[in-house]
């Protein structure tokens, strides 16, 4: 996998930085200690100007160029997740019950290898703004930056991320032009019935029966109600009610989440929702409550900055390792508020085979970090090249 000759010489630098932000995990706004270590590390490189304390840790670092120009805006992910680790791995996370088990410490190093590169050579015109994140997990730190203005208050006129992918192959890069990930929404029931003896149902408004009829229902709203032309997916993830064997409880819980692009197909699915949940509230003569949470919105690549992106992968990796029409998943991500508010694209960077994204047996792969940080360095050469004097 061909690097830029610079970024390959720190290299084991990068893995240094990466090991570190893996042993120190870090929740959704609470990345303290990673923004003061990302912080240290930029001042090393010498950038020109940092913004601190943007969405409570996030940081805006700023390298200027040769000459005028604009300004492209590159986004890392700082948070780690509520899991306990299983590695074994000598840097594993030493802070119980969190660990870095989507990559965002990978995606934060990558970053830093290209600010190191990007501050050392200025090969560019304009300026290049270095976003760390926080929040990605839960929270919507990339909405909180853009509502706190960082596109206007940088002038921020293109913005692209990576996401490591494993089980990809190693050094690969795949995206797709329009939607790539979905909308996330999220649903809970709450049901209120009378409890009692579990030998004297009739004397009880039994909220597990109602549960167990409205988690079937939600079901029919994919198979009876969508076009199956257009993606959605609804699944039940939780149902939580009673205590005992002889205990017909008073509650039931249902929580589940909804992955939809189109927001009419939005609409239908808390539509049908609702009813279902009141239909069957009085089918078993319980009290039944929906609330639906719209989370982030489907992240949609711009057809000019992702064909651009593609091509600039391609002079990293080579022309037959970039799939640049993969098609859309159904998973989430809040870069979705970064491209709804400037033109950019969200490219997926394969890392090999390994334990799968949110397992505790994750693990980013190192050797892949040089390979970002010369994705990110080439995009912003390519984009603003440098102006003869």
């Amino acid at each position: 996998m061909p690097v830029i000759n610079r970024i390959a010489d720190f290299a084991d630098d990068m893995k240094t930085w990466r090991r570190w932000l893996h042993r120190n995990p870090e929740l959704q706004f609470e990345c303290h200690k990673t923004a003061s270590y990302v912080v240290e590390r930029l001042k090393e490189f010498g950038v020109d100007d940092i913004h601190e304390g943007i969405a409570q840790t996030g940081v805006v670092a700023i390298i200027e160029g040769r000459g005028p120009g604009p300004t492209i805006g590159l986004r890392a992910d700082m948070d780690a997740l509520p899991m306990t680790e299983t590695t074994g791995l000598d840097y594993a996370s030493e802070t119980p019950g969190k660990m870095h088990a989507c990559g965002h410490d990978g995606h934060t190093t990558m970053l830093l290898g290209a600010a190191r590169y990007l501050a050392e050579t200025r090969n560019f015109a304009g300026r290049v703004a270095l976003i760390f994140q926080p929040a990605e997990e839960g929270g919507g730190g990339a909405g909180v930056m853009v509502e706190e203005g960082i596109m206007d208050r940088f002038d921020i006129s293109e913005v692209f991320a990576l996401h490591n992918t494993p089980g990809a192959d190693e050094g690969s890069f795949y995206t797709t032009p329009g939607p790539i990930m979905a909308a996330v929404d999220t649903f809970e029931i709450f049901i209120k019935g009378v409890g009692g003896h579990g030998a004297y149902p009739q004397d009880t408004k039994d909220p597990v029966i109602a549960a167990v009829a409205i988690a079937q229902g939600v079901q029919t709203i994919v198979s009876r109600n969508h076009d199956g032309r257009q993606d959605v997916v609804v699944s039940v993830t939780q149902i939580h009610t009673g205590t005992a064997d002889n205990i017909i409880p008073d509650d039931a819980y249902i929580c589940g989440t909804v992955r939809t692009f189109d927001k009419d197909v939005q609409d239908m699915v808390e539509q049908r929702l609702d009813a279902l949940v009141s239909g069957h509230a009085a089918a078993y003569d319980v009290e039944a409550r929906l609330v639906y949470d719209r989370g982030y919105p489907a992240t949609v690549n711009h057809e000019g900055p992702t064909a651009f992106a593609a091509n600039v992968a391609r002079q990293v990796v080579g022309e037959t390792r970039v799939d640049a029409d993969r098609g859309r998943e159904m998973g989430a991500e809040d870069f979705a508020y970064m491209l709804e508010s400037r033109p950019g694209a969200y490219l997926f960077l394969g890392q090999g085979e390994g334990a799968g994204l949110h397992h505790s047996a994750y693990n980013f792969n190192d050797d892949v970090a040089p390979v970002g940080a010369s994705f990110f360095a080439r995009l912003v050469e390519t984009a603003q090249p440098a102006r003869e004097a």
